[in-house]
């Protein structure tokens, strides 16, 4: 197996020889055959172990039994220990999200506070099996079945190659000691059903399932492959980008033969779950839309929009007399002129200073809110009416800003004034406002 693994390590990941590794060990099986592999090729390695104190004794016995090791090796040791009941309980998660958030959150910081280049984990080939059972029984795309991959960002998994009876079988030829986790022995959690009561059975079926699933792993990663390079090509056909906004052209994407496969891949990033609703976005009333995590996806006339949630509706801000610019949460400039600019544009406005009070209010609209538009003879229209007459998607209404003196709004900034406060001929101070 060593040979093996440095055959592999020398053609798949090369570039770990120069670099610094961090090895997450638990003390089991995988991870100890794991540190002696890597301790017998010579790799540069620190080991770092989490203790979540789920098992009593056994896991304080846990991280004394890999302290030791690291000591006998002459290798750096970090160790930690977490709440996890109670950080799972915080949070809402269950015991096992909350273990692997936990520890991967401080192996992030790890890697950051010790300049050290990549995190190894000891996941090998049974563990991608179990991985594509559980997606498979659970509903997923092609990504769902392909496995762990070999490396995501700086994680990487050197023996997904081998099977767990392989490493076994390394550890009895090299009395390798490792702790059993008597958590491991339970059917409580579904990964270990498949493990004692699913897996055996495959191979029971076909002794040689393993290489069997490695080939059928090996070919759903290629066909993986090519649907990612027709998403990007069908994406440039389909998808336009600005504002840092993604616009999916609907009648574009209706074209294609499958369109929601597309969708699929283009989303899926972005944390969507209900996909039947997305699917019928297209086809559905403008304004209505999907939101997952911290996105939007909205449909706006002959467009599907991907959007940030906008932030800071209910935030305000104030600009104080003297004044003359503020950055935030856009940019308006403010001046004392002598003369109005017949010919500006919708980005500027011109008012009677005198008639507003300081400081002035810069906020988001709220339900209620009317103004007076200027060429309407100081008749009352409500903001929400001014907004569906001039036609504003529900981006562009979240987007807008009123510029108010107290409650009474003197500008939809950058769309129409207010003629309470326009300039007449008795006015003695007149300040320009323009957007920069």
């Amino acid at each position: 197996m060593l040979s093996k693994l440095k055959n592999h390590l020398d053609i798949a990941l090369p570039f770990l020889r120069e670099r610094k590794l961090l090895l997450a060990v638990s003390g089991g099986l995988d991870s100890m055959v794991l540190s002696d592999l890597l301790r017998q090729l010579n790799y540069e390695i620190s080991i770092a172990h989490c203790n979540f104190n789920l098992r009593g004794n056994e896991s304080d016995g846990d991280e004394d039994f890999i302290a030791q090791y690291a000591e006998e090796n002459n290798l750096h040791f970090f160790v930690t220990r977490f709440d996890t009941e109670t950080f799972a309980s915080d949070h809402k998660l269950s015991i096992q999200i909350a273990a692997r958030q936990l520890r991967y959150l401080w192996f992030d910081e790890l890697l950051r506070e010790n300049n050290l280049d990549h995190l190894l984990t000891a996941h090998h080939l049974d563990d991608s099996i179990e991985t594509f059972l559980i997606n498979l029984t659970r509903g997923t795309g092609l990504e769902g079945l392909t496995g762990i991959p070999h490396q995501n960002g700086k994680i990487i998994r050197p023996l997904l190659p081998f099977t767990r009876d392989e490493i076994l079988a390394y550890a009895k030829e090299n009395n390798i000691r490792w702790r059993e986790d008597s958590s491991n022995a339970s059917n409580k959690y579904l990964r270990n059903k498949l493990r004692h009561d699913v897996l055996p059975l495959l191979k029971e079926l076909n002794p040689a399932f393993a290489d069997s699933f490695r080939h059928t792993l090996e070919n759903l990663q290629q066909s993986r492959s090519l649907v990612e390079d027709a998403s990007v090509l069908v994406y440039k056909q389909v998808v336009s980008e600005r504002e840092n906004k993604k616009h999916f052209d609907i009648a574009k994407l209706k074209r294609l033969s499958n369109y929601k496969a597309y969708l699929y891949q283009w989303l899926n990033p972005f944390g969507f779950t209900a996909w039947e609703d997305i699917y019928a976005l297209a086809d559905a009333q403008s304004g209505k839309y999907i939101v997952s995590g911290s996105f939007r996806l909205l449909k706006d006339r002959e467009v599907l929009i991907l959007e940030l949630l906008p932030e800071g509706l209910d935030k305000v801000f104030e600009i104080h007399y003297g004044q003359e610019q503020i950055n935030e949460p856009i940019s308006l400039s403010l001046s004392i002129t002598q003369t109005i600019n017949k010919n500006a544009t919708k980005k500027s406005i011109f008012v009677d200073n005198q008639l507003i009070n300081y400081p002035l209010i810069l906020r988001k609209w709220k339900d209620g809110d009317y103004f007076c538009p200027s060429r309407m003879n100081g008749q009352r229209k409500k903001i929400s009416k001014f907004f569906k007459d001039e036609k504003f998607s529900l981006s562009e209404k979240e987007n807008a800003w009123l510029l108010c003196s107290g409650e009474e709004v003197i500008w939809v900034v950058g769309h129409r004034a207010d003629e309470r406060f326009k300039v007449r001929g008795n006015t003695n101070t007149i300040l320009k406002i323009e957007v920069l």
